[in-house]
């Protein structure tokens, strides 16, 4: 926060539950087993030390999920097992992929669907502690079914201390399950937001699937609304090398053509020996493709469909009206954000200067592609006078410097009267020179 002041620039604060985490029990031999391909193997409930022919699996509920031909995945799929048998309290398994396993590492089920809530008793008391200090987004891991999101709304509805605008939340989409029927879209109905965790989606997935679910979650999101952020292994060997590999450049730039409106660095910024290079390579990356005129005809190509309501109509309106008169921003006046989300919706060629009276909104709006919020205090202008709400939005557009020259225009939205929720129905088209300038009827 000290940060967001010093630069008078709206940051948002995302929390991240870790979810529960699926472990492999203790082998007798400190160094665990080799295992050999066509092997049997066992996991049960016994806590007995594991050997070469069997482990503790202490999580139930995998037991009970695995079916015949089920795969899992041990230490993120450097071993590799199918189930051939199952019993109460076991499941036999064949080696398909030998390998070594280890103390406590990872079991992966791209298979199985678990009867598990995707919140540990840590991830309860770490999302009480994250409301009471005022995050803005909440990132859920472990996501499996829409039932999920379901329940961290629940829960975030009766933690979150009165009077106290919600952090959005975040479904970070890492397991096949996701992509069953019609759940992808359920979930993003029911989140604000989604981060497509490639990392943990490439373990269970087959890594040849991984770009196709990519495109499928960003243009699902798109269709939405909703902000989609793509993250994990976007410039992997940044954390040792100043500089990243060509393939991982074109991996980043092609989530950016894709149509994501962030996307996000992991172990490079957070324990890497280039953190700030890797955020300046991001950045680099992001200003060669925006400039790209491909860029604008990738993100036209994909056109969301659109509510029939009369807010809707204003801001397809005010896209076409930018881009006819060559206006240097779109300004959306927007007490909850929905106004402005609508607009980055549908990707205009002009910056969207959102404009509201709550810092809370402005914060979220930050992953919002193409939006540059603002703080606009209640005494900086009159919301039951439209003429003073365009002046400040002619002044914040300059502060901004989305505008340089008093004859740039300005296309503004706003919704009398103002504070009702996506009641977007009012739009003019301003130069930046201010009221002197104007016509009397503005």
């Amino acid at each position: 926060r000290q940060v967001e002041k010093k630069y008078d620039h709206p940051i948002a604060v995302l929390g991240d539950l870790q979810g529960p985490k699926l472990r492999v029990g203790q082998f007798a031999n400190p160094d665990g087993e080799l295992l050999q391909n066509g092997q049997a193997f066992r996991f049960d409930l016994d806590p007995a030390p594991g050997t070469i022919q069997r482990v503790q699996l202490p999580h139930p509920e995998i037991i009970e999920a695995s079916q015949v031909g089920h795969v899992l995945l041990i230490d993120d799929g450097k071993v590799q097992m199918r189930v051939t048998g199952t019993g109460a309290g076991y499941i036999d398994c064949v080696v398909e992929v030998a390998g070594s396993i280890k103390d406590r590492k990872g079991v992966n089920t791209p298979d199985s669907v678990l009867e598990i809530s995707p919140l540990t008793p840590k991830d309860r008391a770490d999302l009480e502690y994250m409301l009471s200090i005022g995050v803005d987004w909440i990132a859920l891991s472990f996501v499996q079914r829409p039932e999920d999101i379901v329940e961290i709304t629940r829960l975030i509805m009766e933690y979150n201390p009165q009077s106290v605008i919600r952090p959005h939340i975040m479904a970070k989409i890492e397991k096949p399950s996701c992509f069953y029927g019609d759940s992808l879209q359920r979930i993003v109905e029911l989140c604000d937001g989604i981060m497509v965790a490639r990392g943990d989606l490439g373990v269970e997935c087959a890594p040849e699937d991984v770009p196709i679910l990519q495109k499928q979650i960003i243009d699902e999101c798109r269709e939405q609304g909703k902000p989609v952020v793509v993250a994990t292994q976007m410039l992997e060997s940044m954390i040792e090398s100043p500089t990243p590999t060509r393939a991982e450049t074109s991996d980043v730039a092609t989530a950016i053509y894709d149509g994501a409106d962030a996307i996000m660095l992991s172990a490079e910024s957070a324990a890497g020996e280039y953190p700030e290079e890797s955020v300046f390579m991001q950045q680099r990356i992001i200003n060669r493709v925006e400039s790209d005129p491909h860029y604008q005809q990738y993100l036209q190509s994909f056109e969301p469909c659109h509510d029939k309501s009369a807010a809707a109509a204003i801001i397809i309106a005010a896209r076409q009206i930018a881009w006819t008169v060559g206006a240097k921003a779109i300004v959306s006046f927007t007490v909850g954000g929905s106004t402005a989300l609508r607009a980055s919706k549908k990707r205009p060629d002009a910056p969207i200067l959102a404009i509201s009276p709550l810092v809370e909104t402005c914060r979220q709006l930050s992953l919002s592609w193409g939006v540059y919020a603002e703080l606009a205090q209640d005494d900086q202008f009159d919301t039951d006078n439209f003429r003073d709400m365009l002046r400040s939005a002619c002044e914040i557009s300059l502060k901004k410097g989305l505008v340089s020259d008093p004859n740039d225009l300005l296309v503004v939205t706003a919704g009398f009267p103002f504070g009702t929720p996506g009641a977007a129905n009012i739009i003019r088209v301003i130069p930046a020179a201010g009221p002197s300038y104007w016509d009397t009827s503005l």
